[in-house]
């Protein structure tokens, strides 16, 4: 088994979250990921996208002027676009762009815990579950999304699973590949039939499907209630990533 550092994960994982970011864009009016030294500023200018994707990723040990040199950038992007509300993604590790941003009036807004894991350290078994062929319009109304959301993206570009109970759709995960990573995002069940393992089960079965696929390794961003299920799985801890809005 290939052995990756927390280093090589991380920096796998923001990869693969960079290019999901750009196969969104090329679904959604208007949108571009823009790529510029020490950041990766997704810009949607248009709803129904516009409230979800406008992140900008920010690159961790930077110099001082490479710092100010990413923020001008990224604050220049989504000037550009017309859009204030926006999210500035800086790794917890990152003290000195934490303060520039501060200084720059920005406040912390929410957190993810970034994960990878090396495919070959999967603890879970693949899970047998009664599964819905995957449907675009039916994932989006499992995660609460309008019909028209990324209506002109390639589904294929993404493997999704939707799991059924009792003849309902009742959960679903996505999957994006870029390279040799396989990035997990949108583990979603709904509601009134959580606590059944079912998010559990729907990342396992992307696991073992990536494996298959090739893919070397996993990555996603985990909220705190999702951590232990995660690490269950075989990902491992690679530090918070701090979202900092205007």
């Amino acid at each position: 088994m290939t052995e990756f550092s927390d280093a090589e994960l991380y920096l796998r994982g923001t990869e693969t979250l960079v290019a999901s970011w750009e196969a969104y864009a090329r679904g959604a009016a208007g949108a571009a990921v823009q790529r510029t030294p020490g950041v990766a500023s997704a810009v949607f200018p248009h709803e129904p996208e516009r409230s979800v994707y406008n992140n900008a990723l920010l690159e961790r040990g930077l110099a001082a002027a490479e710092r100010a040199d990413a923020l001008d950038a990224m604050e220049a992007a989504y000037a550009a676009a017309g859009v204030t509300r926006f999210a500035a993604w800086v790794h917890e590790s990152d003290t000195a762009m934490r303060g520039d941003l501060e200084r720059r009036g920005y406040t912390l807004d929410m957190s993810t815990r970034a994960m990878g894991m090396a495919l070959g350290a999967i603890r879970l078994p693949r899970s047998e579950l009664e599964l819905d062929s995957p449907d675009w319009i039916g994932y989006l109304r499992l995660l609460g999304l309008p019909p028209g959301f990324l209506s002109g993206v390639d589904h294929a570009a993404f493997h999704l699973v939707v799991a059924r109970l009792d003849g309902e759709n009742v959960a679903t995960a996505m999957a994006f590949d870029h390279g040799s990573d396989c990035g997990i995002y949108n583990v979603t069940t709904l509601e009134h039939v959580r606590r059944r393992g079912l998010g559990t089960a729907l990342t396992a079965l992307q696991l073992h499907d990536a494996l298959a696929r090739g893919c070397q390794t996993a990555s996603l961003q985990s909220t705190p209630m999702a951590e232990r299920l995660y690490a269950a799985a075989g990902f491992r801890d690679l530090g918070r990533i701090l979202e900092y809005v205007p």
